[in-house]
């Protein structure tokens, strides 16, 4: 792991004098740190995603998705654009075929299915869903605001976080039409803000970060009979007992061992670690420490798990810590990196040969 080669893809939201949307970075895993090499110019990356197949990345931008070829070198070509028919989406995701692209609308409550092809090109829609409803307060949780879609890892449901509802909606995925039917609704607590979503590795369990009660609930997913069966199996805080007030959860992401789940907090501007447990799925606190930063949007262990990385969207930085998992510690290791609005950060591993061979 440690001769591993990675670039990271860091994607941002630009201004008039900077319309690098997402940036690249060479990977120093010794030292943990990032060095800039370079970007491709998009508006407004507010997420980004690789395929399953780790040959495309795909990403939000203001007029609709943009697909990119990863070449050799960890550099991004275009492949094109696509329209979502409606406003600007927060999170994209692909099926683990990566056959379709599915996009979470916060501002219109949409959810939007897209084609993908053979050589990674975005096809046309093939479903969209306006999600409806009212919710208990006005504002945030007034109307449906889509904030992650996300499937299960048996490939048959996708899941949409609905951040103004509290709720998970689960629609079944007609693989040759493209279409998604409602089969279930799973109800988080009240004024929980559902924001998003990740599913073990082993497929039987299920994470959802909770924007505004600061917790993470953890689910069983058992297929069986029509449709699958859902049972939360824990609740589990994203602060210390002692943090500052009107904390708000936001990242949520494996370590690349899948052995750590990350999250972080705005407000406390913490970032939190927890142990997987390999047979039941629940989690276990590590480490709950301050990021030098404002809102980590997303934060993520380098893939040694040796370094953390957290993007500071407020205060435009990235912050870099040596990691000791074994003693729940993080220390400062490298100096900030200024970087305009970051939104989320992917590394991405160059020598995939080697890495087959291991």
């Amino acid at each position: 792991m440690g001769k591993a080669k990675y670039v990271a893809y860091v994607s941002t939201y630009t201004t008039l004098n900077s319309k690098t949307g997402i940036r690249i970075f060479d990977v120093d895993m010794k030292g943990g740190k990032l060095t800039e090499r370079g970007g491709v110019e998009i508006t407004n990356s507010s997420y980004m995603t690789c395929s399953h197949n780790d040959k495309f990345l795909y990403s939000i931008t203001d007029t609709g998705v943009v697909g990119f070829r990863i070449l050799e070198d960890g550099e991004l070509e275009q492949i094109n654009t696509q329209s979502i028919n409606g406003m600007r989406g927060c999170y994209l995701s692909t099926d683990y075929r990566d056959e379709f692209l599915f996009v979470a609308g916060y501002h219109d409550g949409k959810i939007t299915v897209l084609r993908i092809h053979e050589d990674g090109r975005i096809g046309s829609i093939t479903d969209e869903i306006f999600v409806r409803g009212i919710g208990e307060v006005a504002d945030r949780s007034y109307f449906p605001h889509v904030n992650c879609v996300k499937m299960s890892r048996d490939n048959k449901y996708l899941f949409a976080a609905d951040i103004g509802m509290d709720h998970i909606n689960v629609y079944e995925l007609d693989r040759n039409s493209g279409k998604l039917k409602e089969v279930d609704i799973i109800r988080c607590n009240l004024d929980a803000a559902p924001r998003h979503i990740l599913f073990n590795r082993n497929g039987k369990q299920f994470y959802i970060v909770n924007e505004m009660s600061n917790m993470i609930d953890v689910y069983n997913y058992t297929p069986g009979g029509k449709y699958p069966d859902f049972e939360k199996i824990q609740e589990v805080s994203t602060l210390n007992d002692y943090h500052a007030g009107k904390c708000v959860s936001s990242a949520l992401k494996f370590s690349t061992d899948g052995k750590y789940l990350v999250s972080s907090n705005a407000g406390d501007n913490s970032v939190i670690i927890y142990n997987i447990n390999k047979e039941e799925g629940t989690l276990s606190k590590v480490l709950c420490l301050p990021i030098s930063g404002s809102y980590p949007k997303d934060a993520a262990l380098f893939p040694d798990n040796k370094h953390l990385v957290s993007l500071n969207n407020e205060s435009n930085t990235m912050t870099f810590f040596s990691v000791d998992l074994e003693k729940g510690l993080l220390a400062m290791c490298a100096k900030e990196v200024k970087i305009d609005k970051p939104n989320c950060i992917v590394f991405y591993r160059l020598d995939k040969e080697e890495e087959q061979q291991e």
